[in-house]
């Protein structure tokens, strides 16, 4: 599903109109965005949590070439998802 997807069938569940619904889900993102740039995680009840983690510094060996080289630490956005949406998984969709 890609944005425009997305955005047309929160518009017809919400009964909001496209305008609408593009600028929330704008400002639901931009908002989760200033929460991962202060370093605090963003948790959705029934959903699931996401959160930046520090990715330390390791050494990586090119499988190709043999070369080993250091790979620097960064950060990455993780994602924990709640119970209820890993038991829907699980279940294919039917939970």
């Amino acid at each position: 599903m890609n944005n425009k997807d997305f955005i047309t069938k929160l518009s017809e569940k919400s009964g909001y109109s496209l305008d609408d619904t593009q600028k929330m889900v704008t400002s639901v993102i931009g908002a989760m965005a200033t929460n991962f740039e202060e370093g605090e995680p963003v948790q959705i009840s029934g959903f699931g949590t996401f959160e930046v983690k520090k990715r330390l510094e390791r050494v990586m060996i090119n499988p190709a070439t043999g070369q080993k080289m250091l790979v620097p630490p960064k950060l990455v956005l993780n994602f924990r998802p709640s119970t209820l949406v890993k038991d829907k998984v699980k279940s294919g969709g039917e939970a």
